[in-house]
């Protein structure tokens, strides 16, 4: 009889672990560094030892386990075959489900680390009780996952998701780290908006207390909040530009719940005041009953979402 699962989030510096009963409840949570040297020969072997110094501890026999749900952050398609990740030295393209089986043998599923968080949101967060919604992390970069019907959007090569790159403004100069040009994330990440306070700032000497503090998105918003003109204006360009992207995203899939989390979401429901009117502004008439959520998981949204994946298969959970 199936009794636990195990949830993991691979980022570049720590892999983030939980062992779940198999009605959701987490009985531990922890974390191992990344070691990704020599090409992250490391990582998989890793984990795999670690979910088994806690099936010793909690006395788990192999068969007992339903599986281990893996994100990482790189493109993975519906089959779990990941298509390179720099973050952790991973070249080539290959199976995670088929590689891990050479060190634990139980059944495996794998995701993109975004479009799992997305699952994981949906399952029990922010996106609870929706089936067709849009998970938007606006940290470092923006990213994205979507689920449809209950079900993570992929693409064929892994790629679905990635909102952050949809072009957005035809006037940039500068570069993307994706090497394009005009990307949202230039603009909607915690680093866009510096970026656009910066501009702000040195187009006139107007009076505003960004000009005393140095600069960070939650020194924006903290402004924003106390009525900054300056940082309303930059706020106002924050939400045109994000509101665009998610009214593209929107006539494309068509969702019913868009959930914002990552660093800049910790400024609260302010963001929506300057996010959803250029979102109706911009969207389809057909995609404007909408919400907008904040995420509720933080960094516990991957491992959640991992397990899910994992439990969807199993046909555990509603």
């Amino acid at each position: 009889m199936k009794k636990y699962v195990f949830g993991v989030d691979v980022g570049g510096t720590t892999v983030k672990m939980g062992l779940f009963d198999m009605n959701a409840n987490v009985l531990e949570k922890w974390e191992i560094p990344s070691v990704t040297a020599n090409g992250g020969e490391r990582v998989l072997p890793d984990i795999a030892a670690s979910i088994e110094e806690k099936m010793g501890k909690y006395e788990i026999e192999q068969d007992e386990v339903a599986g281990v749900g893996i994100g990482v952050p790189g493109p993975v398609d519906a089959e779990g075959t990941v298509y390179k990740t720099a973050n952790l030295g991973w070249d080539t393209v290959f199976n995670i489900p088929e590689a891990f089986r050479k060190h634990l043998d139980v059944p495996v599923m794998a995701g993109n680390d975004a479009n799992v968080a997305a699952l994981g949101e949906m399952w029990q967060g922010g996106g609870k009780g929706f089936k067709d919604l849009v998970v938007v992390t606006l940290g470092t970069g923006v990213g994205g996952g979507i689920i449809s019907n209950g079900q993570m959007v992929t693409g064929a090569l892994g790629a679905g998701g990635e909102i952050g790159h949809i072009h957005v403004e035809d006037a940039e100069t500068e570069e993307c780290g994706c090497h394009n040009i005009g990307c949202l994330e230039q603009y909607a990440s915690a680093t866009g908006i510096v970026r656009l306070a910066k501009k702000r700032l040195a187009k006139d000497e107007e009076a505003s207390v960004l000009r005393d503090r140095e600069l960070s998105a939650k020194a924006v918003w903290d402004a924003v909040k106390f009525g900054d003109k300056v940082a309303i204006e930059i706020a106002e360009q924050f939400g045109q530009y994000l509101g665009k992207g998610l009214a593209a995203v929107a006539c494309v899939v068509n969702p019913k719940a868009f959930v914002i989390g990552g660093g800049v979401s910790k400024a609260g429901e302010v963001i929506f005041e300057y996010v959803k009117p250029y979102y109706m502004q911009y969207a389809f008439r057909g995609c404007r009953d909408v919400e907008f959520a904040l995420a509720k998981l933080g960094n516990d949204a991957g491992i959640f979402g991992a397990a899910k994946l994992v439990l969807d298969e199993e046909g555990k959970t509603e």
